[in-house]
């Protein structure tokens, strides 16, 4: 498992390219952060199904739908998955679901819900989603709160339904 098959996994999933993703500065702390959560062997496997399943596909559909029934479907990769979405956009790591862990076990420790690292929060791509800054992590600029983000308009492809879950 490397660090350039998650941040191609990731970018695929959050919908951000891979320049963004590392340009956060947190691809190598979400990286580390998932092998400890949810254990080495399931991001490997998640990565390699991912690699195996998907990225042979050429259209856009087709990914999404193979995505869903390979990767987000499966009980054991499906919350991981989504884990990492969220790990992306808000900065956390929020605890794999009890029935998971129940099944799966706790690979790295507790299995609660703790951010990253101390730049995550700022990171997170939610704000460059919307087009804001972190409330009371990056300093704004003189009046930029005088007039409401302008928010970029949704995806045109609808977001498959295993994202939502």
């Amino acid at each position: 498992m490397s660090l350039e098959d998650f941040v191609i996994f990731s970018s695929e999933v959050t919908g951000f390219t891979e320049f963004d993703l590392l340009g956060t500065g947190q691809a190598e702390s979400y990286l580390d952060t998932v092998t400890k959560a949810a254990g080495e062997q399931n991001l490997s496997d998640l990565l390699s199904t991912y690699r195996r399943e998907v990225t042979e596909l050429d259209q856009e559909q087709a990914r999404a739908e193979q995505l869903t029934r390979a990767v987000f479907d499966d009980p054991r990769l499906g919350p991981v998955a989504r884990n990492i979405i969220k790990l992306w956009y808000c900065g956390v790591w929020f605890g794999l679901p009890p029935e998971w862990t129940e099944q799966f076990g706790v690979p790295g420790g507790d299995g609660g819900t703790f951010t990253a690292s101390p730049q995550a929060y700022a990171q997170g791509l939610l704000w460059f989603a919307i087009g804001a800054n972190p409330p009371g992590a990056r300093a704004p600029g003189y009046g930029s709160w005088a007039a409401p983000p302008r928010i970029p308009a949704l995806p045109s492809s609808p977001i498959p339904s295993s994202l939502t879950r």
